[in-house]
């Protein structure tokens, strides 16, 4: 376990895809899906460096080439075997460990990535504040050094922060210079949910649920060994979270939806408006059939976008076409909630329950028709908003002139606020 991340690569086996089924059928082999239980599997998966083919030898991986994992997922989803839950531990997949394989220390990558891919530890993400959402370079959470051992204490409000109630671990990037301009002033960390000092509070949305919070920190004190990249640069590792973030919104794998084909049904994004127009014949009119086509169409589109961002994604890291990605599937999926609310008429405008919850992850299908038509408004906003999105792809894809910006080169203790 105290190998170098150079000793892994040179002790790494090549592999290929024969190679990895032979693994994963070794591994089906000893952990019977049918009589192993889901926790015992993962583990297992983990320590067969089956779980993210293109990590390190020990972490999980094999040094394999990234676009191999489809091999892997066929082979264990053709096999009926258990896998871990994106719903509940998303953040943790999505954006912390693709940061953490990059930035961090081999101590911080062995402490972190195995609790992350099992699910034993749940991640929050602990950015946008207050007075620094769309313009998250601002921000005004404070990290100061404190002692001798070179530990730093933080204090600030985050907001908007998904999972914070179940959460144990949080990636979190606050102010460490205010004499600098505002991007080169910031430091990435890994704060402990349960450290004293960190309050938080729900925050109820217009589904009544409380899947969202705001955070409080108060004088909480993380060790130097919790910091991610270097002192300073925790813009730049911000990015490598916030790309993978918007390519796990965008580019995430949705089921085809058809009859007959693999995969169809609810999962799909227009899987089920598909069913009820199936299922109930007398809701149907020739406009709203209209409309339901062009958004099949639309929907198996964004899903054939999504497929080849991910093999994009074999060759490195992510790029800013997640953020188009991020785009369609916000506006696709408000529109379909939207239509399936006017599919069903006045039984589309009841809901279950207003009764403040607080859910450990998201269940889009699960729900009413209601509850998928206001809790598809969040879609514009989380992970980034619509605006901005347009913003970065207009500047970093399009190549057309930014937008005039007058507080780049400015001290951030200088911006008015």
């Amino acid at each position: 376990m105290a190998r170098t991340e150079a000793a892994r690569a040179t002790a790494a086996p090549v592999v290929d895809a024969d190679e990895l089924r032979r693994r994963v059928g070794a591994l089906l082999a000893g952990n019977d899906p049918a009589g192993t239980d889901r926790s015992t599997f993962l583990q297992a998966r983990f320590d067969a460096g089956l779980a993210w083919v293109h990590y390190p030898v020990g972490l999980g991986g094999l040094d394999a080439p990234r676009a191999l994992q489809a091999v892997v997922d066929a082979e264990l989803e053709a096999a009926g075997a258990p896998g871990n839950d994106p719903r509940r531990i998303g953040i943790g997949l999505g954006m912390a460990a693709p940061t953490i394989l990059k930035y961090g220390t081999d101590e911080q990558k062995r402490r972190f990535l195995r609790p992350l891919w099992l699910g034993e530890e749940v991640w929050c993400q602990l950015f946008s504040e207050p007075g620094a959402g769309s313009d998250l370079a601002a921000l005004a959470t404070r990290a100061v050094r404190d002692g001798d051992d070179g530990a730093w204490l933080v204090d600030g409000q985050k907001v908007w922060t998904s999972s914070a109630h179940v959460a144990r671990w949080a990636i979190l990037i606050a102010r460490t210079d205010p004499d600098v301009p505002k991007h080169r002033g910031i430091t990435y960390f890994v704060c402990d949910m349960t450290d004293p000092g960190v309050e938080v509070r729900p925050l109820r949305q217009i589904t009544g649920e409380a899947e969202f919070n705001e955070v409080f920190l108060s004088g909480v004190r993380i060790p130097d060994g919790h910091r991610l990249g270097d002192t300073g640069d925790g813009w730049r590792v911000a990015q490598t979270t916030l790309m993978n973030e918007r390519v796990a919104i965008g580019g995430a794998p949705v089921p085809r939806e058809g009859a007959g084909a693999p995969g169809a049904g609810r999962e799909s994004m227009i899987g089920v408006i598909a069913e009820t127009w199936r299922e109930r014949p007398e809701l149907r009119t020739h406009d709203l059939h209209q409309r339901l086509l062009e958004l099949w169409v639309e929907a198996e589109t964004a899903r054939l976008a999504g497929e080849r961002l991910r093999q994009q994604l074999a060759a490195g890291q992510p790029g800013y076409d997640g953020s188009a990605m991020k785009l369609a599937f916000a506006r696709l999926n408000q529109e379909i909630s939207g239509l399936e609310v006017e599919l069903l008429g006045e039984e589309g405008l009841t809901y279950e329950d207003w009764a403040l919850r607080r859910p450990e992850k998201v269940d889009f299908t699960g729900r009413d028709a209601g509850y998928r038509y206001l809790r598809s408004k969040g879609n514009s906003i989380e992970g980034g908003t619509s605006e901005v999105l347009l913003n970065i792809v207009a500047e970093r894809v399009l190549g057309l002139p930014p937008e005039p910006r007058t507080d780049k080169d400015i001290a951030w203790k200088e911006l008015a606020r």
